[in-house]
């Protein structure tokens, strides 16, 4: 793992290469010459933070305002049928 540095002028020019850069370890930016904020990737963060990676359902159930919504389909009516293999 390599631990990258970005000033805060050269991260504001190059977001992506830092952006690549943290997929090789941590980012930092500094701030006049001073660690200011650091670059994870996501993965990263949730191993440091010891949590699990949030499913899709959980992120939707942090959606504000989203327990209003009803949501209710219409039942579709299907009639499968077998497989006919005619012919050879």
């Amino acid at each position: 793992m390599n631990i990258h540095t970005f000033s805060s002028r050269d991260f504001t020019r190059d977001v992506s290469a830092a952006k690549r850069a943290a997929g090789d370890g941590p980012v930092f930016i500094t701030d006049r010459g001073r660690p200011a904020f650091a670059l994870l990737k996501i993965d990263d963060y949730y191993r440091i933070a010891g949590q699990s990676k949030p499913s899709l359902l959980d992120v939707m159930d942090g959606i504000p305002g989203g327990g209003a919504v009803e949501f209710d389909p219409p039942r579709l009516n299907l009639q499968l049928k077998g497989a006919t293999f005619e012919g050879a």
